[in-house]
């Protein structure tokens, strides 16, 4: 039973008790698992386009862009750091003072390379009076972590990912927030403006603009653009109640329910706000330093590309289905056009009549539209192109994470860890009807596919809803095709000494 207390905090969240009612029902109930036909693989679910099919597309994008329509950058930044430097933090808190792990010495072997050696040296000065160099020589190797991850230091365990020094440069280092700016100048500008948009949790939303403030001018200078540069949290109101392992409310010690961010599917509200013809979505950490750019900027070309060229057709179909001027034959065509180039198949559509087809077609044609680079496998952990069955018996195309498939079902488990791509989170999607209106994204949302983990707060074991992922169950019933994107494309930092490779140097 709910509280005065548990309303009075629903209500401030902007969460409706029927929503709070229904979550408490997924935990027992749980999700179901999807339903898979196979693994997506080149030509079978993925494009691979041909150099020449490829230079087309690049074409199409620059004229598209020509144009002047508006396109938004949207970066996923709202993740801390701390995840990056768990080996280090084991290293500060743990009982050795020596490094002695192979990532312990890898660090240390390397730290003259890291983007942000200097500022760590400054600190070792301003705090211990010795230079890092000197610090090494004496062995204060835990002093050296200290400074750079806690808050007298460069405050790294602390800060988010986008706001760390990643590359170094002649012109000083640059943060992730800063190379995401870079790349929006190179191919998301249009009209001389080039629309970033990061999401930021509210903790970091000051120190975000203030490093925005204090670095827009040089990026205008060096590349010839205005830049218009937005920010959002994820909403109070798409937190996600947590429960006891009994499914009962697990309640804070002052008696509160407790609430947690439900993911980042939660940003499909923040997406859904985005005014864009089209809009790119790439994770914070995903960036390299100039010299390694242009197979980043030729590849999200094309796939903007493909997009577009997809979008033009969609809409030429939609204009004839609306007319009424249409044959058997043009019907027939558009059949082929959505099951073979939108990868969405209907076993039975044969039994449809004209009148039931047209609005099936419609229905399929006319919603957002997402094209995803998908990368080769190199056993990299993350989520998988699919082709699935959807909750209408159609088959399409989708991005799977391992929770979502019944690991008791070995066909499946093995079509997962045998598939031969992985999804590097490289989407450029376009969120406008054919009649320039915005769809409503979360209409689009399969709300069955989030998912229950296990967590703990205080010492004490608990029950946690993840919403649909973003590029997940949040775009589940979005027009999606997969195309072929090289690995030179996917440089996430994971971890520190990530750093270290020779994409980050």
């Amino acid at each position: 039973m709910l509280s005065e207390k548990d309303r009075e905090l629903i209500a401030w969240k902007g969460i409706s008790e029927e929503k709070l009612n229904e979550e408490f029902e997924q935990f027992k109930t749980g999700f179901p698992f999807l339903k898979l036909e196979a693994a997506a693989s080149a030509g079978k679910g993925i494009y691979v386009p041909t150099d020449e099919e490829r230079d087309s597309y690049i074409k199409t994008w620059q004229e598209y862009k020509a144009a002047g329509h508006r396109i938004v950058k949207f970066v996923p930044a709202s993740g801390a750091a701390s995840r990056m430097f768990k080996n280090m933090f084991a290293f500060l808190n743990g009982d050795h003072d020596e490094p002695q792990t192979d990532f312990e010495k890898e660090f240390f072997a390397g730290i003259k390379k890291f983007a942000f050696h200097k500022e760590l040296c400054d600190k070792c000065k301003q705090n211990n009076g010795k230079s890092l160099k000197e610090m090494l020589e004496a062995g204060q190797y835990k002093a050296i972590v200290a400074n750079m991850l806690n808050g007298e230091g460069l405050n790294y365990g602390q800060l988010p990912k986008g706001l760390l020094l990643f590359h170094s440069y002649p012109d000083g280092p640059r943060t992730p927030m800063e190379e995401h700016l870079v790349e929006a100048a190179l191919y998301a500008s249009s009209n001389g403006e080039a629309h970033v948009h990061f999401t930021v949790s509210h903790e970091h939303m000051d120190l975000f603009k203030k490093k925005v403030a204090e670095k827009v001018a040089k990026y205008e200078k060096e590349f010839g653009v205005k830049y218009d540069i937005t920010f959002s949290e994820q909403k109070p109101s798409t937190d996600t109640v947590a429960v006891n392992p009994d499914n009962t409310p697990f309640r804070n010690a002052d008696g509160t329910l407790l609430f947690r961010p439900g993911g980042h599917g939660a940003l499909i509200e923040n997406l859904n706000e985005i005014d864009a013809d089209v809009v790119f979505i790439k994770n914070i950490d995903n960036v390299v330093p100039d010299r390694l750019k242009a197979d980043t900027v030729t590849y999200k070309q094309l796939i903007a590309g493909v997009l577009v060229s997809l979008q033009t057709k969609i809409f030429n179909y939609l204009r004839i289905l609306d007319s009424g001027e249409y044959n058997h034959e043009r019907l027939e065509e558009i059949i082929r056009f959505v099951q073979h180039d939108l990868c969405c198949r209907k076993p039975d559509i044969k039994d449809l009549e004209d009148a039931d087809l047209v609005i099936y077609l419609r229905k399929k044609l006319n919603r957002p539209i997402r094209v995803c680079g998908m990368v080769k496998n190199v056993g990299e952990p993350g989520g998988g192109p699919f082709l699935t069955y959807n909750q209408d018996g159609t088959i399409s195309l989708q991005i799977l994470e391992s929770s979502q498939i019944d690991q008791n079902n070995e066909e499946y488990v093995k079509m997962f860890k045998q598939g031969t791509h992985f999804n590097p989170v490289d989407l450029v999607c376009a969120t406008k009807d054919y009649k320039g209106k915005a769809f409503n994204l979360p209409d689009y949302v399969d709300k069955k596919t989030g998912f229950i983990s296990s967590k703990s707060k205080n010492g004490r074991e608990l029950k946690a809803l993840e919403l649909p992922g973003l590029w997940n169950g949040a775009m589940s019933d979005w027009n999606t095709v997969f195309v072929e994107v090289p690995l030179s494309t996917f440089n996430p930092v994971k971890t520190v000494n990530d750093l270290l490779r020779d994409q980050h140097q």
